[in-house]
């Protein structure tokens, strides 16, 4: 599947986009200081572990499917493991030596990354999930 095909699947029919609000999560509130990206993402941990999340909002399909692709790669993960997933895709995106493999379909923002605009779209939800983790 091709970067633009599995960034679409993402935005379009992610499984972690959902219109509810459960009380029992931890809610994450990251907003783009450039565009109209606003998303909420609700996280439950247990014993050191995402054990669940999805988010909702308003954003282009590059935060949104950014979001669905990091949720996708941290749930069921220890903090310590999610921080390392987080900063292996921080170094990506400002171009500094990174483990491509560990990425796993983050990777498809590679070349995105370059555009000053998308990348801060593709690092929205991962700012504010490692803001959380290193406040608590």
């Amino acid at each position: 599947m091709e970067n633009r095909e599995i960034i679409l699947k993402h935005y379009t029919s992610s499984p972690y986009k959902k219109d509810e609000v459960t009380n029992d999560y931890q809610k994450i509130e990251v907003q783009s200081s450039t565009c109209v990206d606003h998303l909420n993402i609700y996280i439950k941990l247990k014993d050191g572990v995402l054990v669940d999340g999805y988010f909702n909002g308003e954003a282009c399909s590059i935060a949104t499917s950014s979001c669905s692709i990091l949720l996708t790669n941290v749930l069921n993960k220890r903090v310590e493991d999610i921080k390392k997933f987080i900063a292996n895709f921080e170094k990506m995106c400002n171009d500094e030596p990174f483990v491509e493999e560990d990425l796993q379909e983050a990777i498809v923002f590679k070349d995105i990354i370059h555009q000053g605009n998308r990348k801060s779209c593709a690092f929205l939800p991962y700012q504010g999930l490692k803001k959380f983790l290193e406040e608590n």
